[in-house]
């Protein structure tokens, strides 16, 4: 049984799939990709690339002791809205809230139809890397807690 995903996520994932048609999916992706905030110029390091993605994409993650905030961008603009809705999903949430999203929502919302293997895969490297932030951030918290 795949846990219940954080609500903002949920929501998303509701969205996609009230949209059946794949150009559907894809307008819904550029539209989250025009709201995405700018990313710092400066952000873009290669520690914060993501790698095994074919566009250029990139992440940072902040941690105020509690929650992760995520910024990302992206050369592509479907590929940004993957970014954008991956940060919408998981903005504003605990690192272990976010370690506990399996990647099968990617499914759900039909996405992994919708887009080419390589779109699909960059998704899910995306999501990996949001999750792998999480970890060193709840690591960190662990580790100074002892």
């Amino acid at each position: 049984m795949a846990a219940s995903l954080p609500p903002a996520l949920e929501k998303i994932v509701q969205r996609f799939q009230r949209r059946p048609d794949p150009k559907q999916r894809y307008q819904q992706l550029l539209w989250y990709a025009n709201k995405l905030d700018a990313m710092d110029e400066a952000a873009k390091t290669p520690e914060n690339r993501v790698h095994g993605c074919v566009s250029q994409v990139y992440i940072t993650a902040d941690f105020d002791g509690e929650k992760v905030t995520y910024q990302g961008d992206s050369d592509a603009q479907l590929v940004k809205g993957l970014v954008a809705l991956l940060i919408e999903g998981l903005n504003e949430l605990t690192p272990a809230e976010i370690l506990a999203v399996e990647p099968d929502f990617i499914e759900t919302m039909g996405l992994n139809v919708s887009l080419t293997p390589s779109r699909a895969n960059g998704f899910y490297n995306i999501f990996q890397t949001m999750k792998k932030k999480a970890m060193g951030f709840q690591l960190a918290a662990t580790t100074s807690e002892g």
